[in-house]
């Protein structure tokens, strides 16, 4: 099989090829074909895969392009992980929103739909090329903002494209560790929403709910990541664990001021940390597995430490250091690709899961997986907080898709007006104003 990765220069791609060197069985992938449009980075990374498979017989093989077409034609699978702008237009984001006294956050907020808004236009593009070059394959999108790039595409592709995120798998790794469930992947997670806007709301172990458990218990309750992020209190309040990014939402004042008071947004602090580890797999003759593993480990140990420390949370647990969209990647992969039936929690079409939205938005929710795709589990409806937060946050995802696709200012300063983070439209003004002078990519709008 033939497994193209776009994004293929991006920093986590060798969690990817570390995955797949792991699955020895019949039907894996066999090549695994780079596309980035730096080929500096693509470079790097072919060098760090190489190190990677030295001891690996059989390995994938690898090869690498900068001619999109030439990466998609005859593919099996597209594992989409592309960065418009870069780093350099992930930190402007940040920077042009606490600028404005709101959060610049990636996928949360005005930066999230700045970054939806350049990302969207060069993801359909994506799409219609995938339909045309290599009709049968099958898309797994991890571009940020995730559901909202998921959906764009889902109108050229169907339910081919599905969207992966690590936070939900994350999230129900934690919650069972912590009930002393001794294999995770026994336990079944209910939770539902949208991508980085979900909640646990109970977790099955041999069909019995052992999340009231938890949440009566503050010693046990506080003693994990969410725990620590959110406080017992407000968990029991809320009768479920909300993914990390709810925090944005629920402490958006206390988490734009630990921003504004950084020394570096995280978008500034990645984009040196990667130029610099770039640069010296450029430069030495080190190992290049070396300096990205231990990149990596200082870039997982660093993830949200503005949020935890507002919430004085402390440092992350060792255990929730090893990422995981990887391994979501490669379960989706076999799972289609083998028929080997599973459940995992997905970004797809909504088609009659939560009654409140329509059928072609995109929502992340529990789903059976096998050879004809992912297929969304029936969900219990959500509490009204929750409902009236999807369907605004959705509602904004729907603007920017328009504006993508009219091209319209008007329509990008909607989608910025109605977020419930931002909530002025003098504010979405300016927001428009402030990014259309940094970013290339939203020259398009008029």
């Amino acid at each position: 099989m033939k497994l193209t990765i776009l994004g293929g220069g991006g920093f986590r791609v060798p969690l990817v090829y570390g995955a797949l060197l792991t699955d020895r069985a019949e039907g894996r992938v066999t090549h695994v074909v780079l596309h980035d449009l730096d080929a500096r980075r693509l470079s790097a990374v072919t060098r760090v895969l190489a190190e990677q498979a030295a001891a690996v017989p059989d390995a994938p093989q690898v090869t690498a392009t900068t001619d999109l077409d030439e990466a998609l034609r005859g593919a099996d699978f597209v594992f989409s992980a592309i960065r418009v702008g870069g780093l350099e237009g992930r930190a402007n984001d940040e920077r042009v929103a606490l600028d404005q006294g709101v959060l610049g956050q990636e996928t949360v907020g005005a930066g999230g739909i700045a970054y939806g808004l350049r990302t969207v236009p060069v993801a359909v593009d994506i799409a219609q090329r995938v339909a045309r070059l290599a009709p049968d394959a099958w898309v797994i999108n991890f571009t940020n903002p995730a559901g909202l790039v998921t959906e764009a595409m889902s109108r050229h592709l169907g339910d081919r494209v599905i969207g992966i995120c690590d936070s939900p798998v994350g999230l129900g790794r934690r919650i069972a560790r912590v009930l002393g469930v001794k294999n995770p992947g026994e336990a079944w997670i209910d939770y539902v929403g949208l991508n980085h806007l979900g909640w646990v709301r109970g977790l099955r172990v041999a069909g019995r709910d052992e999340l009231p458990r938890l949440l009566a218990d503050p010693d046990l309750l506080g003693s994990f990541e969410e725990g620590k992020l959110f406080g017992v209190d407000w968990l029991q309040s809320l009768g479920a664990i909300p993914n990390e990014y709810l925090h944005y939402y629920y402490f958006n004042r206390e988490a734009v001021r630990a921003y504004q008071q950084a020394d570096k947004t995280r978008g500034a602090f990645l984009a040196d940390q990667q130029a610099h580890f770039y640069q010296e797999v450029e430069r030495s003759d080190a190992s290049a597995l070396d300096i990205w593993d231990r990149t990596r480990a200082e870039r997982e140990a660093t993830y949200m430490s503005e949020n935890r420390e507002t919430a004085g949370a402390g440092e992350r647990d060792a255990d929730d250091l090893s990422g995981g969209y990887e391994k979501v990647a490669l379960a989706l992969m076999r799972a289609i690709a083998r028929d080997e039936r599973t459940t995992l929690i997905l970004n797809v079409r909504n088609q009659n899961t939560l009654s409140v939205l329509d059928t072609d938005a995109v929502i992340e929710v529990p789903c059976l997986v096998d050879a004809n795709g992912a297929h969304p589990v029936a969900v219990a409806p959500l509490p009204d907080h929750a409902t009236g937060l999807v369907c605004s946050v959705k509602a904004v995802e729907r603007e920017v898709l328009a504006a993508a696709e009219s091209a319209s200012r008007t329509t990008a300063v909607k989608a910025f007006a109605l977020h419930p983070l931002v909530d002025s439209v003098n504010v979405a003004r300016r927001l428009v104003e402030g990014y259309s002078a940094v970013h290339p990519g939203l020259a398009y709008l008029r």
